[in-house]
């Protein structure tokens, strides 16, 4: 079942109205308006607090068109978060070009940070906690993919200096989880510059790393 969406309510020389005349939506195009429509209210209600009727209306369309098309609610939340998920890895994956490693933690940084100002609503999605599960899996498990990604570029780097390779997931780790936990705050407050937040990011990474010790100490009390 495919609905109608335009109508022409324009009158005749005799003043009497014409009658409406109704365009009809594909199926691809009908299913697109539906995803778009869930991703603006699961973005800004949750998905507890989006219910099938309001995406419904806000589509033009009556409850058995989002059913037809998705199943329900979970499988349209489903949809809208795999394709978030899918294109924010491919967003980082796919800046990872520069050969020098400074260059790289740029890179990184920066796609994060266009993929917040890009599709905030998007982003805003992804880091509330799924209600169900997602083929992709869950927006931890997404960070986790980054940074193998990053792991390979820091095992390179720890072996050319002599440090332990085998503590570059650690260190992956580390570091995807400091842009991606800055990234969640710079999507409310965006100050401040994209540029700038990248640059301070980098600063910390990397100076941080320019002076790594082969074997940290712990100089407190706790020793273990």
């Amino acid at each position: 079942m495919i609905d109608a969406v335009a109508t022409d309510s324009s009158t005749s020389s005799n003043d009497k109205p014409r009658r409406t005349r109704r365009t009809r939506m594909t199926g691809a195009e009908r299913r697109q308006q539906l995803l778009e429509i869930g991703r603006t209210l699961f973005a800004a209600k949750g998905f507890e607090g989006t219910s099938v009727e309001e995406i419904a209306a806000k589509a033009g369309v009556s409850k058995p068109v989002v059913y037809e098309h998705f199943g329900g609610k979970e499988g349209l939340y489903a949809v809208v978060v795999d394709r978030e998920m899918r294109r924010l890895l491919d967003m980082v994956t796919g800046s990872l070009t520069a050969g020098h490693p400074r260059e790289l933690l740029e890179q990184a940084a920066f796609a994060l940070l266009d993929y917040i100002e890009e599709s905030t609503d998007g982003f805003r999605i992804l880091v509330r906690d799924s209600p169900i599960p997602q083929s992709t899996g869950s927006f931890a498990s997404l960070i986790s993919d980054i940074a193998t990604q990053v792991e390979d570029i820091l095992g390179k780097e720890f072996k050319s200096r002599g440090f332990d390779p085998k503590l570059a997931p650690l260190y992956a780790q580390a570091l995807v989880g400091m842009v991606a936990l800055t990234g969640q705050w710079w999507l409310d407050v965006r100050r401040p510059k994209k540029a700038e937040v990248a640059a301070h990011l980098v600063n910390l990474a990397w100076h941080g790393l320019d002076g790594l010790e082969p074997k940290p100490r712990l100089i407190g009390h706790r020793k273990n």
